[in-house]
């Protein structure tokens, strides 16, 4: 029985130091009286190459298609009919997803299958495929970031930063 609690006690430890590693995060706005919310787990560089061959993210199964996170699929929610980035998402449920084959060039996709873990991904799910805006910060992102902001009217903005990168698409309310 004393090996049992000892076993037991060593999982929740675990399960304890990997929320630790990528604690969970989410950001929500209201446009237009809708509510956006995003759920999602946020890594941290920790001295890792994370982008291109050889990095952290090349080594998923899902590669070059990131689950914009760790952990669980990163969830977005949509109380309103959306244009992002020129595509028309419907109000709904969608995991992200980023393909990263090329670090400096992001792409956005919006997949229709939702409550999965992150390492699965089915393209013949995606909605969208968004080419994101890139630019870099002024220093090193350590954690993994996800934001949603206003902009004017029902303009807004999905941003995630990470590393050297800081990808961008404009959301708006239809």
């Amino acid at each position: 029985m004393k090996s049992f609690i000892l076993f037991a006690a060593s999982l929740a430890s675990g399960a304890s130091l990997a929320c630790a590693q990528s604690p969970p995060a989410q950001t929500a706005i209201a446009l237009g009286g809708k509510k956006l919310s995003i759920q999602y787990s946020a890594p941290s560089v920790r001295h890792r190459k994370i982008f291109g061959p050889g990095g952290l993210l090349s080594q998923d199964p899902t590669y070059p298609a990131w689950r914009a996170g760790a952990n669980s699929a990163t969830a977005f929610h949509t109380d309103a009919d959306l244009d992002i980035g020129g595509k028309a998402v419907p109000k709904g449920d969608y995991t992200l997803f980023v393909l990263v084959s090329d670090p400096d060039h992001w792409q956005l996709i919006i997949n229709k299958q939702t409550g999965q873990w992150g390492l699965s991904y089915s393209q013949a799910q995606d909605l969208a495929r968004i080419n994101m805006t890139m630019s870099k910060p002024p220093s090193k992102i350590e954690t993994f970031k996800i934001t949603l902001s206003k902009g004017s009217g029902n303009d807004g903005k999905l941003e995630m930063a990470w590393d050297n990168y800081i990808a961008s698409a404009p959301i708006k309310v239809k």
